[in-house]
């Protein structure tokens, strides 16, 4: 895979927003590994290997164990392993991911009401939303991983 294009050389000022958000997100109502958690989950749901790479390795330098990273994808049958913030911060994110087929329906925002003040549920659509949007440029301008760069140095 080629990267096809830097963003931020083609276009200096284009990302200057996105990477505002990024650094509100990084001091947020939130704990950074749960947005790194919410960032891993979009990332895998639009297949951006950028940033699964990035967030992987993000949450293993945070102290993730890594049997509790290899089930991200699969948090919903992964029992006790996801606290109740963590499944509900997931389901979200999910939610607003697949907007298009969820419609983000009231029993998804009920459900991360009930575990999150509305400050978090704020940061956490900001959280998902902002890593969409990421996706969408690393996907479409092929990003190249860390770890596909290391393998091809």
């Amino acid at each position: 895979m080629t990267q096809r294009l830097q963003l931020a050389d083609a276009a200096p000022n284009a990302p200057k927003g996105l990477y505002a958000a990024s650094a509100y997100l990084t001091q947020c109502s939130l704990p950074i590994t749960l947005v790194d958690l919410v960032y891993l989950r979009v990332s895998q749901i639009n297949g951006c290997a950028y940033c699964i790479d990035k967030h992987s390795r993000d949450l293993l330098q945070h102290g993730m164990a890594l049997d509790k990273l290899l089930l991200v994808s699969v948090w919903a049958e992964s029992g006790a392993l996801f606290d109740a913030r963590e499944r509900a911060a997931l389901a979200w994110a999910e939610s607003l991911t697949q907007v298009a087929q969820t419609q983000v329906p009231d029993a998804d925002f009920a459900a991360v009401s009930a575990v999150f003040t509305p400050r978090e549920v704020a940061d956490l659509t900001m959280a998902a939303a902002i890593m969409n949007a990421w996706n969408r440029i690393g996907v479409s301008m092929r990003m190249t991983p860390a770890a596909a760069a290391q393998a091809s140095a």
